[in-house]
Protein backbone atom coordinates (compact mmCIF):
# COMPACT_ATOMS: atom_id res chain seq x y z
CA UNK A 1 0.00 0.00 0.00
CA UNK A 2 2.77 2.50 0.25
CA UNK A 3 2.51 5.47 -2.00
CA UNK A 4 3.04 9.13 -2.01
CA UNK A 5 0.62 10.51 0.76
CA UNK A 6 -0.27 14.45 1.49
CA UNK A 7 0.38 14.10 5.75
CA UNK A 8 3.96 13.53 5.19
CA UNK A 9 4.33 16.81 2.81
CA UNK A 10 1.84 18.28 5.86
CA UNK A 11 3.35 16.91 8.70
CA UNK A 12 6.88 18.37 7.58
CA UNK A 13 4.97 21.77 6.52
CA UNK A 14 3.65 22.28 9.78
CA UNK A 15 6.86 21.69 11.76
CA UNK A 16 7.60 25.32 9.95
CA UNK A 17 5.09 26.53 12.20
CA UNK A 18 5.49 28.13 15.74
CA UNK A 19 3.32 25.30 17.44
CA UNK A 20 5.73 22.56 16.98
CA UNK A 21 9.54 22.11 15.02
CA UNK A 22 10.45 18.66 15.37
CA UNK A 23 13.21 16.91 14.37
CA UNK A 24 12.41 13.53 13.57
CA UNK A 25 10.53 15.24 10.77
CA UNK A 26 12.84 14.87 8.04
CA UNK A 27 12.66 10.61 8.51
CA UNK A 28 9.42 11.30 6.66
CA UNK A 29 9.54 9.63 3.45
CA UNK A 30 6.86 9.96 0.43
CA UNK A 31 7.72 6.44 -0.23
CA UNK A 32 6.88 4.91 3.24
CA UNK A 33 2.95 5.02 4.76
CA UNK A 34 1.54 7.21 7.46
CA UNK A 35 -1.33 6.73 9.55
CA UNK A 36 -2.74 9.36 11.92
CA UNK A 37 -4.20 7.67 15.13
CA UNK A 38 -5.63 8.90 18.25
CA UNK A 39 -5.87 7.02 21.31
CA UNK A 40 -6.04 9.04 24.28
CA UNK A 41 -2.89 10.86 25.61
CA UNK A 42 -0.49 10.91 22.48
CA UNK A 43 2.50 10.55 24.97
CA UNK A 44 0.99 6.50 25.59
CA UNK A 45 1.10 6.05 21.30
CA UNK A 46 4.25 7.60 20.92
CA UNK A 47 6.37 5.74 23.19
CA UNK A 48 5.03 1.96 22.17
CA UNK A 49 5.85 3.24 18.14
CA UNK A 50 8.87 4.87 18.77
CA UNK A 51 10.09 0.97 19.46
CA UNK A 52 8.03 -0.54 16.86
CA UNK A 53 10.65 -1.95 14.19
CA UNK A 54 10.22 -0.56 10.61
CA UNK A 55 8.60 2.83 12.10
CA UNK A 56 10.75 5.71 10.92
CA UNK A 57 9.01 8.89 12.75
CA UNK A 58 6.07 9.40 15.35
CA UNK A 59 4.92 12.99 15.59
CA UNK A 60 2.57 14.28 18.12
CA UNK A 61 -0.18 16.30 17.03
CA UNK A 62 -3.50 17.78 17.22
CA UNK A 63 -6.12 17.07 14.51
CA UNK A 64 -10.22 16.72 13.46
CA UNK A 65 -11.01 19.65 14.96
CA UNK A 66 -11.80 23.64 14.03
CA UNK A 67 -9.28 25.63 15.68
CA UNK A 68 -6.77 26.83 12.93
CA UNK A 69 -4.15 27.44 15.63
CA UNK A 70 -4.50 25.02 18.58
CA UNK A 71 -1.69 24.37 21.33
CA UNK A 72 -1.96 21.62 24.40
CA UNK A 73 -4.06 24.22 26.52
CA UNK A 74 -6.71 24.92 24.37
CA UNK A 75 -6.80 21.26 23.24
CA UNK A 76 -6.90 20.28 26.84
CA UNK A 77 -9.77 22.56 27.35
CA UNK A 78 -11.70 20.67 25.16
CA UNK A 79 -13.04 23.32 23.14
CA UNK A 80 -11.17 23.39 20.22
CA UNK A 81 -12.55 19.92 18.74
CA UNK A 82 -9.17 18.75 17.85
CA UNK A 83 -7.83 15.53 19.38
CA UNK A 84 -4.50 14.44 20.22
CA UNK A 85 -3.06 12.09 18.24
CA UNK A 86 0.05 10.55 16.53
CA UNK A 87 0.81 10.18 12.65
CA UNK A 88 2.92 7.30 12.62
CA UNK A 89 5.68 6.86 9.35
CA UNK A 90 6.61 3.33 8.48
CA UNK A 91 7.86 1.18 5.96
CA UNK A 92 5.50 -1.65 5.00
CA UNK A 93 8.52 -3.70 3.78
CA UNK A 94 8.88 -4.26 7.25
CA UNK A 95 5.74 -4.06 9.32
CA UNK A 96 2.64 -4.82 7.71
CA UNK A 97 -0.05 -1.85 8.10
CA UNK A 98 -2.29 -4.56 9.77
CA UNK A 99 -0.04 -4.95 12.59
CA UNK A 100 0.06 -0.94 13.20
CA UNK A 101 -3.46 -1.12 13.43
CA UNK A 102 -3.75 -3.45 15.48
CA UNK A 103 -1.05 -2.78 17.77
CA UNK A 104 -3.53 0.77 17.71
CA UNK A 105 -6.69 -1.60 19.43
CA UNK A 106 -4.02 -3.46 21.44
CA UNK A 107 -2.71 -0.18 23.44
CA UNK A 108 -5.99 1.68 24.54
CA UNK A 109 -9.59 0.95 24.97
CA UNK A 110 -11.30 1.58 22.14
CA UNK A 111 -14.59 1.24 23.47
CA UNK A 112 -14.84 4.33 26.07
CA UNK A 113 -16.74 7.03 24.39
CA UNK A 114 -14.07 10.50 24.56
CA UNK A 115 -11.99 9.17 27.40
CA UNK A 116 -9.08 6.54 28.52
CA UNK A 117 -8.79 6.28 32.14
CA UNK A 118 -8.24 9.56 33.95
CA UNK A 119 -8.27 10.90 30.39
CA UNK A 120 -12.07 12.51 29.60
CA UNK A 121 -12.97 14.65 26.78
CA UNK A 122 -13.22 14.72 23.46
CA UNK A 123 -9.65 15.40 23.09
CA UNK A 124 -8.75 11.92 24.02
CA UNK A 125 -11.18 10.20 21.71
CA UNK A 126 -10.62 7.14 20.41
CA UNK A 127 -10.09 8.16 16.38
CA UNK A 128 -8.37 7.05 13.02
CA UNK A 129 -7.87 9.91 10.08
CA UNK A 130 -8.10 8.73 6.68
CA UNK A 131 -6.62 10.68 3.54
CA UNK A 132 -7.79 8.22 0.57
CA UNK A 133 -10.71 5.41 0.68
CA UNK A 134 -8.13 2.89 0.51
CA UNK A 135 -7.28 3.78 4.31
CA UNK A 136 -10.40 4.29 4.97
CA UNK A 137 -11.27 0.12 4.09
CA UNK A 138 -8.11 -0.50 6.09
CA UNK A 139 -9.48 1.21 9.34
CA UNK A 140 -12.81 -0.11 9.43
CA UNK A 141 -11.51 -3.36 8.61
CA UNK A 142 -8.69 -3.31 11.54
CA UNK A 143 -12.22 -1.84 13.69
CA UNK A 144 -14.17 -5.79 12.51
CA UNK A 145 -10.85 -7.24 13.14
CA UNK A 146 -10.69 -6.71 16.34
CA UNK A 147 -13.97 -6.20 17.90
CA UNK A 148 -13.74 -9.50 19.30
CA UNK A 149 -11.04 -8.76 21.75
CA UNK A 150 -13.12 -6.41 23.47
CA UNK A 151 -16.63 -7.07 25.23
CA UNK A 152 -18.16 -3.84 24.47
CA UNK A 153 -18.88 -1.93 21.23
CA UNK A 154 -15.50 -0.09 19.57
CA UNK A 155 -17.03 3.41 19.28
CA UNK A 156 -13.55 4.62 17.56
CA UNK A 157 -14.23 7.38 15.22
CA UNK A 158 -13.10 7.05 11.39
CA UNK A 159 -13.11 10.70 9.90
CA UNK A 160 -12.02 12.15 7.12
CA UNK A 161 -7.89 14.16 8.17
CA UNK A 162 -7.82 17.54 7.73
CA UNK A 163 -5.24 19.55 8.70
CA UNK A 164 -2.38 17.92 11.21
CA UNK A 165 -0.73 20.23 13.75
CA UNK A 166 2.64 19.34 14.91
CA UNK A 167 2.45 19.75 19.30
CA UNK A 168 5.34 21.47 21.29
CA UNK A 169 8.64 19.97 21.42
CA UNK A 170 8.05 19.07 24.65
CA UNK A 171 4.96 16.60 23.74
CA UNK A 172 7.74 14.60 21.00
CA UNK A 173 9.52 11.46 22.16
CA UNK A 174 7.62 11.88 25.76
CA UNK A 175 8.09 8.82 27.36
CA UNK A 176 12.21 8.77 25.94
CA UNK A 177 12.85 12.61 27.27
CA UNK A 178 11.33 11.89 31.22
CA UNK A 179 10.99 7.84 31.75
CA UNK A 180 10.57 8.62 35.19
CA UNK A 181 7.33 11.02 35.07
CA UNK A 182 4.73 9.84 37.47
CA UNK A 183 2.26 9.31 34.21
CA UNK A 184 4.95 7.41 32.56
CA UNK A 185 5.27 5.15 35.09
CA UNK A 186 1.76 4.93 36.06
CA UNK A 187 0.12 4.70 32.60
CA UNK A 188 2.45 4.56 29.77
CA UNK A 189 4.73 1.93 31.45
CA UNK A 190 1.82 -1.25 31.60
CA UNK A 191 1.34 -0.17 28.01
CA UNK A 192 4.42 -0.65 26.35
CA UNK A 193 4.41 -4.01 28.63
CA UNK A 194 1.27 -5.67 27.30
CA UNK A 195 2.70 -4.03 23.53
CA UNK A 196 6.02 -6.03 24.64
CA UNK A 197 3.75 -9.39 25.65
CA UNK A 198 2.04 -9.61 22.53
CA UNK A 199 4.17 -7.94 19.90
CA UNK A 200 7.45 -8.90 21.20
CA UNK A 201 8.80 -9.64 17.59
CA UNK A 202 7.88 -6.00 16.31
CA UNK A 203 9.59 -4.43 19.04
CA UNK A 204 12.92 -3.37 19.51
CA UNK A 205 14.64 -3.73 22.84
Amino acid sequence: MARPQGIATEVRAAAVNPVGNHPGLSTIEEDMTTFVLGGGCFWCLDAVYQKTKGVSAVVSGYTGGHDPSPDYYSVCSGTTGHAEAVAVTFDETVIPATVILDMFFALHDPTTLNRQGYDVGTQYRSSMFYETTEEKILFEEAIERNQHLWKNPIVTEVSRLSRFHVAEDIHQDYFAKYPEQGYCQVIINPKLAKARKYYSSWLVA
